[in-house]
């Protein structure tokens, strides 16, 4: 019985730990992202595509993109600021755990176990500019395609760095019904090699 209780003392200590350290985490990214327009910005561009994708006339189609393009730019230079902006916080709050699972403290007990969330969020800033400018000259439907998976995989790890990867994936599942590989492999090969490189290969 003593074990028992010591065993459920031992599991709430770890979830209230757990929960502090989480809504640090949230407080501070959302005090970073209170000053831009981003989620407004991608919440139009994923339904414009949705409803480019969903017209039957080329020509109608082609307005939507070219309207889009605005949106798509204005995207990018809201994001390229704030990872500028989130790249000014001391280092000691932006190490990420890459255990699949929270553990309290774990970026303090397994260092080598992180990467730093102002890296990860410069790499999703070179990756939604890289599709706006359509270096590759892929079609409007496989910009969307491309884009999509980079705002997605740049919610993940805004999950992830908030909560954990546990979470940041089954969220994507419930959410987009996107695995997290599936993400990474839809995103640039510049996105994807940097991203890997950084967290360790996923």
């Amino acid at each position: 019985m003593d074990l028992l209780i010591l065993a459920i003392l031992i599991a709430a200590g770890t979830f209230m730990l757990n929960a502090k350290e989480q809504r640090k985490r949230i407080v501070l990214l959302g005090r970073h992202l209170a000053n831009y327009q981003i989620e407004q910005l991608m919440q139009a561009l994923t339904d414009g595509y949705l409803r480019a994708l969903g017209e039957s006339t080329d020509e109608r189609r082609s307005q939507i993109w070219s309207l889009l393009g605005t949106t798509e730019s204005q995207l990018s230079e809201q994001f390229d600021l704030f990872a500028a902006d989130f790249a000014k916080v001391d280092k000691a709050h932006t190490h990420v755990s890459r255990l699949a699972l929270p553990i309290p403290f774990a970026e303090k007990i397994f260092p080598g176990r992180t990467f730093d969330m102002r890296r990860v969020l410069s790499i999703h800033a070179r990756g939604i500019a890289h599709v706006v400018h359509n270096t590759d000259h892929l079609s409007p439907k496989e910009r969307a395609y491309m884009m999509t998976a980079e705002l997605f995989l740049m919610q993940h790890s805004c999950h992830w760095f908030c909560k954990s990867k546990a979470v940041a994936t089954a969220r994507m599942l419930a959410h987009h019904q996107t695995p997290h590989g599936q993400l990474i492999a839809s995103v640039s090969a510049q996105t994807r090699k940097a991203y890997l490189a950084l967290i360790g290969g996923g």
